[in-house]
């Protein structure tokens, strides 16, 4: 069986992926555990379009409406 090695995307070294590996895609636990600090201390965040900048939510471009 072939093991498929993967960088860690915390330090960079090499880390097996597969069953074995309880970290994967992380090294370790400690590489591990400090990616979900960086998660519980808001150092990644996710893109969320603000819809006051969105101009297709945008109210104030519509026409007024016809009565």
């Amino acid at each position: 069986m072939v093991v498929r090695m993967v960088n860690c995307p915390q330090c960079g070294k090499p880390a097996r992926w597969d069953p074995a590996n309880p970290f994967r895609p992380f090294c370790s636990e400690r590489c591990r555990l400090i990616d979900l600090g960086a998660w519980a201390n808001e150092n990644y965040k996710i893109p969320v379009a603000d819809p006051v900048d969105d101009p297709e939510n945008d109210d104030r471009s519509a026409p007024p409406p016809l009565n």
